[in-house]
Formats: structure tokens, sequence, C-alpha cells
């Protein structure tokens, strides 16, 4: 996996750089990004990742390692997340044309119920309570999810939708389970162009003001076409599986990743991963 994918992310990451430059550093951006994405590729913390005996099995090496301490206080600046950003749009324009189907969902991230992480919650998790984080996405055909955000895992889904949702653009339906059953998503998603789609709800409207993005739902789910697109909704399972099934893949998280700000690093790392795996496997053009 290493020789397929650290080619296309080293040389993206190098493209995307010239446009970025940092005065009083000695180490450049672009050098502490990579020697990240080594890390997360093969599934090592940081320290290992600066080791130059660790970079043997490649000729694409940096010309100068940072320090552990450099790696980990810069990694996650402000600075880097303009470089991150950028590179993960270099990425994303390899997308396949747009489709129609978008799936809104969250992927539990736990760690050990011991931790003493301050940042880890407990919420639902695959079908128990967990302790750790959540990534919460928008998926559709693209390389990366449209939109994602990673929360402590007690995060409710619905308000993290109502920050997602501003970010989609194209239009569509957007698949999404019961959580996201709320009027405010419906007239959100409407505005960009999405019909939101969420089960029947079981309970009676009541006399409050209904979306009619809600209502039309409600009307979609009852007839055989709606029964037939929301069972696209599946969609979603096999993004998260995509992401997660293969080596340097999103795994649950090791015990040296915790932390808001590092767990939310190490996940982009992954998309960026699995964004390169994506565009090898499916031989994708990239500029």
């Amino acid at each position: 996996m290493e020789r397929e994918l650290w080619p296309l992310l080293y040389c993206t990451v190098r493209a995307v750089a010239n446009d970025f430059s940092q005065k009083y550093v000695q180490i450049p951006g672009w050098v502490v990004l990579l020697t990240f994405l080594w890390a997360a590729l093969h599934d090592r913390p940081v320290s290992w990742a600066c080791d130059p005996d660790n970079w043997k099995s490649t000729k694409l090496r940096l010309p100068r390692l940072p320090s552990p301490a450099t790696l980990s206080r810069r990694v996650d600046s402000v600075a880097l997340g303009l470089l991150w950003r950028a590179v993960q749009e270099r990425l994303r324009s390899a997308n396949p044309p747009p489709s129609w189907l978008s799936f809104l969902d969250g992927k539990s991230l736990p760690v050990g119920g011991c931790t003493k992480d301050p940042d880890a919650g407990y919420g639902h998790g695959a079908g128990t309570m967990d302790k750790g984080y959540k990534l919460h996405t928008v998926w559709s055909n693209g390389v990366l999810p449209e939109a994602w955000e990673v929360t402590p895992l007690n995060v409710n889904e619905a308000p993290v939708a109502r920050r997602l949702i501003p970010q989609l653009s194209g239009g569509g339906y957007l698949l999404g389970d019961g959580v996201y059953d709320v009027n405010a998503l419906f007239d959100m998603a409407g505005q960009r162009g999405y019909q939101l789609v969420t089960p029947a709800p079981k309970a009676p409207a009541g006399r409050r003001r209904q979306s009619r993005y809600r209502l039309r739902s409600i009307e979609l789910v009852q007839d055989a076409f709606g029964q037939a697109l929301y069972g696209q909704r599946i969609g979603i399972e096999e993004a998260f599986g995509n992401v997660s099934a293969f080596g340097g893949g999103l795994a649950p998280l090791p015990a040296w990743v915790r932390g808001l700000s590092r767990v939310r690093t190490w996940v982009w790392a992954k998309l960026l991963i699995n964004a390169a795996r994506i565009i090898k496997r499916k031989h994708l053009r990239h500029p």
C-alpha cells in the first residue's frame, strides 16, 4: 500500500506547497505535513516518523525531518491547517462526475473506557455506549466527504449537521437517519438544493409549523420510489467501510492519538490517504 499511495501523496503535497511559505521557521510546513502522513500511513506515532531509519523503504524522502516536539506543536496549527485544506481540495479535484445521492451520517471513533483524555465523551457507538469521538460526514461519490467534522462522541448529530449542510453545493437527495428529522435541517438542505430524506416519523406532526421539505420527505418514503431511494442509504456504510478496510485506513484510534485537535488531524490524514487510494484504484485523473 505504501508503494502505491506514498508517491501520489508526496507529489500532491509538494505541488500544493509551492503556493505556501512561512517566515521564521527552519522546517517548512510541507515537511511537517508529510512526516505526519508518513506516520498515519504506517499507523505509527509521530516519533517513529521522525526517525530517519524508518524512511529506508522509499526514495521519496524529506530533506530534513522535524523533531517529535516540533511536529506535535505545528501539525495542528492554523498555518498548517490552511495547507491541509489545500491538499484536501487538490485531491478532491479528482472527483468523478457528481452524483444526485448524498449521505448524512456519523461514525464513532471509540477509545478505551479508562482513558484520561478530557476531550473524549460518552455516547452511542456501534450498538453500545462508548467513550471517544465521532466523525460526522456528508458523503457522496467523491474521493473525500463533501463536508466533515470531528466532535466528542456525546455531541448530538443534528446540531453538527447544521454546520455541515451549508457547506454543500450541487443539489440532489440527502439521505439521513431519524436523528436528522428536524424541520430546520430540511429547510437548510432545501436552500442548498437538496431534498433531505429521513424515515417516516412514528408520531404525528402536531400543530407546529412543518417544513415543506419535511412533508415532501414523508410523502416520498411512503411510495415505492421513495422506499427504493432510501434503500440506497447503504452507500454510507460502504463509504465508512472503504475508509477503514485497508492497511493505513481509519482503524480504531491508536493509543497515541488523544485530544480533539490531534484526533481531527489523524482523521484528516486518514481521509487523504483514502482519497489517494480511491484515485489510484479508479484511475481518476489527478492534476
